[in-house]
């Protein structure tokens, strides 16, 4: 790939997935967001025009309303933490790449971390994921972060309820977890924030007879 194309992608997948962290609740500043393709040239491209892979790293913490919303049951550890994201610099990603991101996971005490790779880890490697529990290790692909899939006007919007909103909603209807309509872990809007099995999201839709209806997902 050619260095222009190969900086223009990046750009654009370094934007999306900002803009991930930040529809997440982390502290992400609006400059990161919008940072021009001349700019990012400038601050992560070597001399020929190619992106350093290993510059675009990057780290946020959650924001108190993100530490809020995912507040834990009584006695139970925190559900959010600091956020790494990694871009990496390796064309196939093996036991031993993935094994050294887990390490920076846990040896940083980082809650989660992104790794976005160019092409797919190895079915070996994507063992590796499982071993940092609690923490979260969440892999994209380049190419999955190219277009953020939440402006599509065909996408409404996802509020995700927090332990205590899940409750409220639960007993309002009378009804039990496992009656309520489901969205997939791998659902790629349910990747987009982070949802993991148990959360609940509130749907927002448009409806030309009412304006706007809501409807409720479990992530499974």
């Amino acid at each position: 790939m050619d260095p222009e194309r190969e900086s223009s992608r990046l750009w654009r997948a370094w934007r999306t997935v900002h803009e991930m962290a930040k529809d997440r609740g982390y502290e992400i500043s609006e400059e990161e967001i919008t940072i021009t393709l001349e700019e990012f040239r400038h601050q992560y491209c070597d001399g020929e025009g190619r992106p350093i892979r290993k510059n675009l790293t990057f780290k946020a913490n959650p924001s108190p309303s993100m530490i809020k919303q995912h507040a834990p049951a009584p006695n139970q550890p925190a559900t959010v933490g600091t956020l790494w994201v990694e871009f990496s610099a390796e064309s196939n990603i093996g036991i031993k790449h993935m094994r050294a991101f887990a390490h920076t996971i846990n040896s940083e005490n980082f809650h989660t971390g992104i790794f976005i790779c160019s092409s797919h880890p190895t079915p070996a490697a994507m063992k590796i994921v499982p071993t940092v529990l609690p923490s979260v290790i969440e892999v994209f692909l380049e190419s999955d972060l190219l277009v953020n899939i939440t402006k599509h006007e065909l996408v409404p919007r996802h509020i995700l309820l927090s332990r205590e909103e899940k409750k409220k909603l639960l007993e309002r209807y009378r009804l039990k977890e496992s009656q309520l309509p489901r969205i997939q872990g791998a659902d790629p809007v349910a990747r987009y924030y982070g949802l993991k099995r148990g959360h609940v999201v509130k749907i927002v839709r448009k409806s030309e007879t009412s304006g706007r209806y809501a409807s409720y997902r479990l992530c499974m």
